[in-house]
């Protein structure tokens, strides 16, 4: 089945406009959902709205309140919060140009692709847009509201199309002074400053999510999979959980890393040059 647009309008940069769809960049499908089951009938736990001193009450007696001090709230009216939601703006306008490396990560959210509508016009104002972007090295910057709320966005090329990542307000981010403020001035040893930069250069190598899968969905899955086919599971030895010896001395923690990864490295160059061999020698 064909992805649903999650939102449809324009994106303006100046007097071009051109008309544009997102489509969400991510999905938790691959998130396992566990729910609360009552143990002696296995069936699913439901839970019932009720109030204090009052008990059990019906949906349509239920509405938004915000607190103001202890059991003190200022209760909002649905129509009330109706009149101060934002209309769903239909474009998206670019008002400031940054450099890529500029946004502080803390600041995305979430994000999503953007492709120009089934349109010559739109094709060709997109297009324009996207590799303008791209020659120039940076991401525009707007605002978008959508279903009652607003958010600052970020656009920028992404393969033959657009990345839309909404960011968060100043305002949302927690200031790390406070959490960083305990921690003491040390000055590292020299010689264990080149040994983790050596590591650091040794395994640097270009991002592929790919090579990293979810160890936690895995083992749930296989945990699932268990109980579903004998009702019980076989517990890893405390051998198995064990990954290697537990060193305390930094020093010979990062030699041995070092060494460690040199045997990694020259097994992999031995393998390489293995297939490259029996490639040669099969074409021969």
């Amino acid at each position: 089945m064909a992805a649903r647009a999650y939102w449809k309008g324009h994106l303006r940069l100046s007097l071009v406009s051109i008309g544009i769809e997102l489509y969400s960049a991510a999905t938790s499908s691959r998130r396992l959902a566990l729910h609360q089951i009552h143990k002696p009938s296995g069936k699913r736990i439901r839970y019932q709205k009720t109030a204090p001193g009052v008990g059990p009450v019906d949906k349509d007696e239920i509405v938004k309140g915000f607190e103001v001090g202890k059991d003190e709230y200022v209760i909002l009216e649905p129509d009330e919060l109706d009149e101060i939601k934002l209309e769903s703006k239909h474009t998206i306008d670019l008002v400031q140009f940054v450099d890529q490396c500029e946004i502080d990560p803390r600041y995305f959210e979430k994000p999503y692709y953007v492709v120009p509508e089934d349109s010559d016009v739109a094709e060709e104002g997109f297009a324009v847009i996207r590799d303008a972007l791209r020659e120039a090295g940076k991401t525009g910057l707007g605002q978008m509201a959508v279903r009652g709320r607003d958010s600052i966005v970020a656009i920028r090329p992404c393969g033959e199309g657009l990345l839309l990542e909404t960011l968060r307000y100043a305002e949302e981010i927690r200031e790390s002074d406070a959490i960083f403020e305990d921690i003491p001035e040390v000055d590292p040893d020299e010689e264990m400053l080149d040994l983790a930069l050596e590591l650091i250069e040794r395994k640097s190598a270009p991002f592929e999510a790919d090579a990293f899968k979810s160890q936690y969905s895995s083992a749930m899955r296989e945990l699932i999979e268990q109980k579903r086919k004998k009702g019980k599971v076989t517990a890893a030895s405390d051998e198995e959980i064990a990954d290697g010896d537990n060193v305390i001395d930094l020093m010979d923690a990062l030699k041995k890393s070092v060494s460690k990864d040199k045997k990694k490295s020259s097994s992999r160059r031995k393998s390489s040059s293995s297939k490259k061999n029996a490639k040669k020698r099969k074409a021969s």
